[in-house]
Order: C-alpha cells, then sequence, then structure tokens
C-alpha cells in the first residue's frame, strides 16, 4: 500500500505500472464510461409529468453522485411538497426506465468516453474482474451501457437500489466481488469514479480509488478529494498495467 500512497501525492504525476495490479476493478457509469447526453435528466422528468402533469427538473433538486431513489424522493418531495409513498415511487422508477429505455438509442449526445473501451478490454486480458458501482438502479445503469455495447464486460455490480450510502453502496459491491474470489481484501478492489463523492466514498470502503476527470471535475478536486490515482482521462491506462 506504500506505493498506492505515494501515487496520491499530488506534487508528482502518478506512475501507473508503480501499482500493484489490482484483483477487481469497479467502475461507476455516468461521466466514467459513457455520457448520455441528459438523457437520465429527460427521463426523470418525462416519468413526473406522465404520473403527474409536472416535468420536473432533477438539476434543481439532486447534487452529483446521489442514488436514483434518493434523487427520486428529493424531486418528489420538492415538486409535490411531500413523501412519495411506496406505490408512487414503484410506478415513477418504472415510467423512468421504460423512458430511458427508448431514449438513450436516440440521444444525440451519447457517447463512450475517451480510452473506456480499450481499458476494460486490456484489464479483462490481464485477468482482472470487473463490476459495476453506481448509483443508478440496476435498470438504469445497465440500460445506459447499451448503446456502447459495454454490458458485455460486467460481471456483478451494486447499485443505487442496494444502499443510499454511496460508501456501504461500494463495500456491498466488493462483498459481492469476495464471493467470487476467495481471501480477496479491500485493498486489492480498485474502484473509478469522475466525482469527489466517488473518490471519498471509496476511500472509507477501504479500496483505492481512481479517479478520472472525464465529468464534471478536475484533475487537481479529485486529488483533494483523495483520489488515490487521478487521470486526465482512461486514455492514459490504468494503475498496475
Amino acid at each position: 500500500m506504500a506505493e498506492v500512497a505515494e501515487a496520491a501525492d499530488p506534487t508528482r504525476p502518478t506512475k501507473l505500472a508503480e501499482t500493484a495490479k489490482p484483483i477487481v476493478v469497479l467502475f461507476d457509469v455516468d461521466e466514467t464510461l459513457v455520457h448520455t447526453g441528459g438523457s437520465g435528466a429527460r427521463s426523470w422528468k418525462a416519468a413526473f409529468d406522465k404520473l403527474y402533469g409536472i416535468p420536473a427538473d432533477i438539476g434543481e433538486h439532486s447534487s452529483a453522485g446521489e442514488t436514483d431513489p434518493q434523487v427520486a424522493r428529493a424531486t418528489f418531495n420538492a415538486v409535490l411538497h411531500r413523501d412519495p409513498s411506496d406505490d408512487e415511487l414503484g410506478r415513477l422508477y418504472a415510467q423512468y426506465l421504460l423512458h430511458l429505455a427508448d431514449d438513450i438509442g436516440v440521444s444525440e449526445g451519447y457517447r463512450v468516453l475517451p480510452g473506456a473501451e480499450q481499458v476494460l478490454v486490456r484489464l479483462g486480458e490481464a485477468g482482472v474482474m470487473l463490476g459495476l458501482v453506481s448509483g443508478a438502479m440496476e435498470g438504469a445503469a445497465r440500460t445506459k451501457l447499451v448503446p456502447a455495447n459495454l454490458n458485455r464486460f460486467f460481471v456483478f455490480g451494486a447499485y443505487g437500489t442496494d444502499s443510499p450510502d454511496r460508501a456501504e453502496l461500494t463495500g456491498l459491491a466488493i462483498e459481492k466481488a469476495a464471493r467470487l474470489h476467495d481471501r480477496l481484501t479491500p485493498s486489492q478492489v480498485f474502484v473509478v469514479g469522475d466525482t469527489p463523492h466517488d473518490m471519498e466514498a471509496t476511500n472509507a470502503s477501504g479500496a483505492v480509488s481512481v479517479g478520472v476527470a472525464s465529468g464534471h471535475y478536475s484533475v487537481d478536486e479529485l486529488k483533494a478529494a483523495g483520489g488515490a490515482h487521478v487521470l486526465g482521462s482512461l486514455e492514459q491506462g490504468f494503475p498496475g498495467l
């Protein structure tokens, strides 16, 4: 772990090959692997509009890194001024996922982020097991990867519907990985994300945080949040390979 601590030093560049190869790598989805072109926000808006006649803007009522259930509850409370019932949440989730499945395939802004597919191929060839750790509900996370055909790389995942707490969510993903790998320790798991919240949650879980400045946060911001390795993009390669 001494080498990981050196790599986190913001005063010198990360030397990716100096780090021991990870056993498992977990990837966030939005702004880490793909950019959906606003498909998620449009789909939440459409779901609220269909069910309640209110085209709600989730950006006004939630923040980056929150899970889908948190986004749904916060937006519902803000626009309808009460808490949703379980039935109402179920209908809202269903409408969101149905709209997302249609919207994602025609989203003009959709793109795979630079280096993402190449890194996934390299990790798989190196014998690294790949999983997802996303604040999105499973159906949404998997749907967002469909146009890029990236679902084929991932063995398992943990999602926003597993826990509203990102650190606990990451811990659950590590537990799932441990069922497939004997004697796996959190320090052998690398978690890739694009937000300071991702870095903080990963560090709290004991895993190794890998920041990629492919979203709304800079390299410096991800380093300040505790990223053990921070990349400008996945085109730079991957720690330990």
